[in-house]
């Protein structure tokens, strides 16, 4: 019966943070034994009394000051002198831009929706097809689990009680991994479809937009540097980012006024406490699954079907696709990492940290899938084009993140190389 409440709520479009708690609660109640419901509380309040998850709100602050404050602008602008005048040259941009947004925002819906305003109606002034620059726009937001900083590495290291700042390093090479692909994707379909040729800026505009970017560089560099130099932690690098784009989008381009920092920071604060809540209800439903011990049957049914560490990381893809098309990426790591993530190190040998990056890819393609694919109707909201025809022209995207995933489950190289 508690799967079947599980199903009922969430079919029934219940908040997912309310189906979870809800349903741990029916499971309590379905089992009689009442006594549970004193560790209820503890459960709950305990899933978020952990200090890596101030890096939530912080990173979330840091994209949102960025945004308002220009540096978002600026940062594409920088991009225009790197790819800006080959054919097709908005495409690449957007991508360059989106890589430099990923190392900042770390949340593909937040990037989606921020990089859908600055970019789609810069790309349709050009000429292209607006579902295209959709698409290209939300792809570039698949990175953004994967370049550092990651809320969903925030999360699973939190969960997997790894080094959130080792999880960071494992992501920069599937990072760079997943934007070569889209390049390659890129260049595809320009072979298909002709883009409009590109112009590279004058020395005149290079010289300004090198000028005017190199402020808004330096936010990454703070997150990025600062964890590999040792210097801060993931929550002191999101903080530090924070107070610099603050400064920068204030007394440098001038573009952020004091008037709007409540604004900005009430949207912040609503956004974080809606993960926390659902981290808070995942929580305690976690700890019904581990109490049912379901982590074991797991284990039991999956050494039935292979002994292949390839084979099983193949297994965990396919179904966390499908996973990922229903339940919220936060959500779904926060039920499946406790459950699978003894399985893949203690039976098949394989790391956390390729196991981490590889779950939080999976995950985040349900952002662009449906039936339910947030990402997709955050971008179908901000350019006006319906779900579909966005997802149509995410196809070449979407098989090269599942070529990438097949690489990262093949060669654990790819994530161990820098650590």
């Amino acid at each position: 019966m508690t799967l079947a409440i599980f199903a009922l709520l969430l079919l029934g479009a219940v908040p997912i943070a309310l189906v979870l708690a809800l349903s741990a609660a029916w499971y309590i109640v379905d089992s009689g034994n009442t006594l549970l419901f004193a560790s209820y509380p503890q459960q709950l309040f305990g899933a978020i009394e952990n200090y890596g998850l101030l890096a939530i709100p912080l990173f979330m602050l840091a994209g949102e000051l960025m945004n308002e404050g220009g540096l978002t602008r600026r940062l594409i602008d920088l991009a225009r002198i790197l790819v800006g005048g080959f054919r097709g040259g908005l495409v690449y941009i957007n991508l360059v831009a989106n890589m430099m947004m990923a190392a900042i925002v770390g949340s593909a819906a937040s990037q989606i929706a921020i990089m859908s305003r600055a970019m789609v109606p810069a790309m349709e002034r050009e000429g292209y097809d607006t579902p295209f620059a959709a698409a290209v726009t939300a792809a570039g937001g698949l990175m953004s689990p994967i370049i550092p900083p990651s809320m969903l590495f925030v999360l699973f290291g939190v969960i997997a009680q790894v080094p959130i700042a080792e999880m960071f390093i494992a992501g920069i090479l599937p990072g760079l991994l997943m934007a070569g692909l889209f390049f390659l994707a890129i260049t595809a379909v320009g072979l298909v479809q002709q883009y409009p040729r590109g112009d590279w800026p004058s020395r005149a505009q290079a010289k300004r937009y090198l000028l005017m970017g190199l402020p808004a560089m330096s936010i990454p560099l703070i997150i990025i540097g600062g964890i590999l130099s040792g210097l801060a932690t993931p929550t002191e690098s999101a903080a530090l980012a924070s107070l610099a784009a603050l400064l920068i989008g204030r007394y440098v381009y001038r573009d952020l006024s004091l008037a709007s920092l409540p604004r900005l920071l009430e949207r912040t604060a609503i956004n974080a406490g809606l993960v926390i809540m659902l981290i808070a209800a995942a929580g305690v439903f976690g700890w019904v699954v581990v109490y049912e011990q379901l982590p074991q049957m797991a284990a039991a049914w999956i050494a039935y079907l292979t002994t292949d560490p390839f084979v099983f990381l193949l297994l965990v893809i396919g179904i966390l696709l499908l996973v990922g098309m229903i339940v919220d990426g936060i959500a779904a790591l926060i039920l499946v990492v406790p459950i699978l993530l003894p399985i893949a190190t203690q039976q098949f040998d394989i790391t956390a940290y390729q196991f981490g990056v590889v779950v939080s890819l999976t995950l985040v393609l349900g952002l662009l899938t449906p039936p339910v694919g947030a990402g997709l109707f955050i971008s179908a909201s901000m350019t006006g084009v319906p779900p579909l025809r966005i997802f149509r022209a995410l196809l070449p995207f979407l098989l090269m993140s599942l070529v990438a995933l097949v690489l990262l489950a093949w060669q654990p190289w790819l994530t161990l190389a820098l650590l």
